[in-house]
């Protein structure tokens, strides 16, 4: 319980204090409670039942190599018949009441709320967020959930009276039905909100669904499977499959028993999805496909905030963010100073087990994260300059687990592979502009646009930023990020261009909509 002097306060990607001493006692009881999960070997799910699937896989911690558990390797056949299961129940789930459906799905955010500090430890231990990221991810779950049963709530389950010509024996209705089977495949880096947010806005609009967890974060999926489960969400209706992409992924994307699919994840993977999801007729794919972010300095700008802003964007979780800002165009005036003040900055940073209170930066998730990261730091000291970092740490922790430096860079071309493709690993280019008008075309001039950011104190550099930049989530003088935390209700959080394929965002007032179709219904007296 939360003592009466240290209410509960809602953590969110914003957050910037780290002092509620209640809220640490609770997240280390959390933490006990997860450790016990560990090494323990973990069926599928179909209908409601436990398969072994083919083998099993191995789900390691990047903090130190800790088994986090062993996984049933799905095959094709397990996820047909996951589908065949979803099929079966679609017909109940879709007729049910919405109010009633309504009813579920906050008790499954509630649920999700009254474990947080257990998912929260696990989603730390299984992908290395720190526990305020871990924590925040868990809360954002719950409340994306919440904000989908308000929108179909506040809209009467979209179903609404239309219009009429003039002869009153005439009544139209415009009614959001649902599709039928839903496939949800997440990532890794958002294990919670990207899995369970679109789950629960497939699942309150009366679809039935099939997820599919990130191998490197299979049990934060089961443990949101289980949430469903636990609210009373019936077997067939929600259905958990594990395993490789190639075939457990492949099967949910080539499957013509699957009438809709939401995907996270890269570009080359989500542009392919949504070209040959479709085979008989066009059906809705919402895929959301990273983004090369970028954040702009004026000369007007307080440089010490913007520092901050990009050093939380760029190097948060590890940089293993969609919207993590991963290149700054600053005005030249003002280019030293700015790099003072965020070498500085990201040189207090402390990292360690992100499990530890006082570390803010874990490791990134895997090896090949690593090789991506080395990769990059060896083409920025061919092309231009490593400010700081450019190194595997070691000795200690850092021997155990995937641990890299967060790396500034300056002196690339602008038209350099490090200032245009996604990266994915804490790294951050930084290239001097002229003029803010070249700032906005450099930072327009690439095929994503999911976040962007600006600093500067001037209202019309402000306003003619918003007017032009082609990104789908804006901040301007954000401390707290300048590029990433949007949180449901609050900032909806969608891509344009190659970041996203629907323009709708999550959390925002349009998404749940997109796992239902129109039907006009006109009866005659």
């Amino acid at each position: 319980m939360t003592s009466a002097a240290e209410p509960r306060i809602k953590i969110t990607y914003a957050t910037l204090r780290n002092d509620n001493e209640q809220l640490h006692a609770d997240y280390e009881a959390g933490l006990e409670r997860a450790r016990a999960e560990l090494g323990q070997t973990h069926p599928l799910y179909v209908n409601g039942e436990p398969r072994q699937g083919e083998g099993t896989y191995d789900d390691y911690s990047p903090i130190d190599g800790t088994l986090v558990g062993r996984f049933a390797k799905g095959t094709r056949h397990d996820v047909r018949d996951a589908i065949a299961a979803a099929r079966a129940a679609f017909p109940a789930w879709s007729g049910r009441p919405w109010q009633e459906r309504v009813a579920l799905l906050r008790r499954a955010a509630d649920i999700i709320s009254e474990r947080q500090m257990e998912f929260s430890a696990l989603t730390a231990i299984e992908v290395g967020k720190n526990r305020l990221e871990a924590l925040g991810d868990v809360e954002e779950t719950a409340d994306l959930i919440r904000w989908y049963c308000d929108q179909i709530e506040q809209h009467d389950g979209f179903d609404h009276p239309m219009g009429n010509l003039g002869d009153e024996t005439v009544h139209t209705r415009s009614v959001l039905k649902p599709f039928g089977v839903w496939a949800v495949i997440a990532p890794f880096n958002f294990p919670a909100s990207l899995f369970g947010g679109p789950a629960g806005g497939a699942l309150v609009a009366g679809n039935t669904v099939v997820l599919k967890p990130a191998s490197d974060s299979s049990l934060m999926g089961l443990k949101l499977y289980e949430a469903f489960v636990d609210a009373g969400i019936p077997g067939g209706v929600v259905n958990f499959v594990t395993g490789p992409g190639s075939t457990v992924g492949a099967e949910l994307a080539e499957n013509r028993g699957v009438d809709g699919l939401t995907f996270t994840g890269s570009y080359e993977v989500g542009f392919d999805l949504y070209r040959h999801f479709a085979k008989d007729f066009p059906k809705p794919v919402i895929v959301e496909m990273g983004g090369k972010n970028p954040a702009i300095v004026s000369r007007s700008a307080d440089l010490e905030e913007a520092a901050e802003g990009i050093m939380r964007s760029a190097f948060g979780f590890g940089g293993q963010k969609c919207s993590a800002c991963s290149r700054v165009y600053v005005e030249r005036e003002v280019k030293d100073e700015l790099i003072r003040l965020l070498v500085e900055k990201t040189n207090a940073i402390a990292i360690g087990d992100p499990n530890d209170r006082n570390n803010w930066l874990g490791p990134v998730v895997n090896q090949a994260a690593v090789d991506k990261y080395e990769q990059a730091v060896e083409e920025a000291r061919a092309a231009g300059t490593i400010v700081t970092g450019g190194e595997r740490l070691t000795g200690g922790i850092y021997d155990k687990g995937y641990y890299v430096a967060p790396t500034i860079v300056d002196g690339l071309p602008f038209d350099h592979r490090l200032f245009r493709e996604e990266l994915f690993v804490p790294f951050v280019v930084i290239g001097a502009v002229d003029t803010l008008d070249q700032a906005m075309e450099l930072a327009n001039d690439n095929v994503y646009g999911l976040t962007a950011g600006f600093y500067g104190e001037d209202r019309s550099q402000v306003d003619a930023f918003l007017r032009a930049i082609q990104a789908g989530v804006v901040y301007v003088n954000r401390r707290a990020g300048a590029t990433t935390g949007a949180w449901p209700g609050v900032q909806p959080f969608g891509g344009w261009k190659g970041s996203g394929t629907t323009g709708k965002s999550g959390g925002g007032f349009y998404y749940v909509q997109q796992y239902m179709h129109e039907q006009s219904q006109t009866i005659i007296d």
